[in-house]
């Protein structure tokens, strides 16, 4: 049975969202992301794009390239009910499919040529889901993952393209060398100072002379270059880790604020943890200050998920690790280690009336949302909060790849 791999990816996705709400925006140039002068682009409409305004780029630097552009702080909780009207769509239609981002989907289509089709099935899927969600979406299909995705790429906005079996290889070979992906800036930067610019020439490479340059790395792009690469559909996510940052508008030294903004990320991660009934064996704090100097902690722990025991311990962490007396852009909390499980007893430290507190407070989180209910020391930091679970087994929405 041959393979036959199907990439999906939702155009210009908060964009296209957006413009479902509020049709007036439909054919304007539109940027959505942050908005003060710290802002990142999370996406923008084509419109935009001549102006040389990019995904990732800053939300001040796209302002000043792109002036009668509309600006959209964005709306994760709306972008995720689309994703998953999107998911429900194609889990109804295909056997086996991964959701790599809240905007990218693989689904395995081997098999299907004996009854349907995958190429009409595949044009099919994509007519349902813009039928029925009004998203514009492209695909590709190919025998594996990676041409898939480039596929898709070659064929947007809103289209689709197939790359017949034996013609990986010559669909392959114009196309710049970014195309291909997890070449990145840095690896772009290196490849173009050996003269390698077009895929063709990777092609054309000893795969010893990319692994002697770049390691393993050559070798995964040498692969992907010549259609080789086959990773394997990854239906579920299994989260390792769960984290949270907090980047400040503007930089500061206040301490009761700092102190504020990570107890309230240490109680919401506590809260995840228990809602996905797992516990942490490790954390960590990140600081980073207004010169870009990062700087990060860690601490073994015994596996817990109770306020009482990881707030404290954060906060101690915390204390250690600020000692600059700098001013802060950025500080993160981390949570790592992470096994399945609920929280131990403690028979001497632990009291019936916290375990039902803890109990009760959780209850109003999950049916009144993440923020109904604080401790009063995290009053301070309204805004923190995930606003998914994060052990669905789905992205975060804030993963959704950046070139949409």
């Amino acid at each position: 049975m041959k393979q036959q791999i199907l990439h999906l990816d939702l155009d210009t996705f908060f964009v296209s969202c957006e413009r479902l709400i509020d049709s007036k925006l439909q054919k304007r140039p539109l940027l959505v992301g942050g908005t003060g002068d710290r802002g990142v682009v999370a996406a923008c409409s084509y419109e935009t794009r001549r102006f040389g305004v990019h995904s990732g780029m800053s939300m001040k630097l796209a302002r000043r390239l792109c002036p009668e552009a509309v600006v959209i702080r964005g709306n994760s909780s709306i972008y995720t009910k689309y994703s998953r009207l999107v998911t429900d769509i194609i889990k109804d239609k295909v056997p086996v499919f991964e959701k790599a981002s809240v905007d990218e989907f693989y689904a395995d289509l081997s098999g299907m040529d004996h009854y349907f089709g995958t190429y009409k099935y595949a044009s099919e899927l994509r007519s349902t889901i813009i039928k029925e969600t009004g998203l514009p979406i492209s695909f590709g299909l190919s025998a594996n993952k990676i041409v898939s995705k480039v596929a898709t790429g070659e064929a947007k906005p809103n289209n689709q393209l197939r790359i017949d079996e034996g013609f990986e290889k010559p669909f392959m070979a114009p196309l710049s060398i970014k195309k291909i992906p997890s070449v990145g800036n840095k690896t772009f930067q290196v490849l173009r100072n050996l003269g390698i610019d077009r895929v063709s020439v990777v092609q054309q490479m000893p795969l010893e002379m990319m692994t002697s340059v770049l390691g393993q790395n050559g070798k995964t792009i040498w692969l992907r270059a010549n259609g080789l690469d086959n990773p394997p559909l990854v239906p579920f996510h299994e989260r390792k880790s769960i984290s949270t940052e907090r980047t400040f508008g503007k930089d500061t030294t206040d301490i009761t604020k700092l102190r504020t903004t990570i107890f309230a990320m240490a109680e919401n991660l506590a809260f995840q943890l228990r809602r996905g009934e797992k516990l942490t064996g490790c954390i960590s704090i990140k600081i980073r200050y207004s010169d870009f100097n990062t700087y990060s902690k860690q601490l073994k722990i015994s596996y817990t998920s109770a306020d009482h025991i990881l707030i404290p311990k954060v906060m101690e962490l915390f204390d250690k690790l600020y000692q600059r007396r700098l001013l802060i852009r950025l500080v993160g909390v981390k949570f790592s280690d992470l096994v399945t499980g609920n929280y131990q007893i403690n028979l001497f430290d632990d009291t019936e009336e916290m375990l039902r507190l803890y109990d009760a407070m959780d209850t109003i989180r999950n049916r009144y949302g993440e923020l109904s209910i604080q401790k009063a020391a995290g009053m301070g930091a309204r805004t923190i909060g995930r606003f998914h679970n994060p052990f669905s087994g789905e992205p975060p929405t804030l993963l959704a790849h950046r070139n949409q």
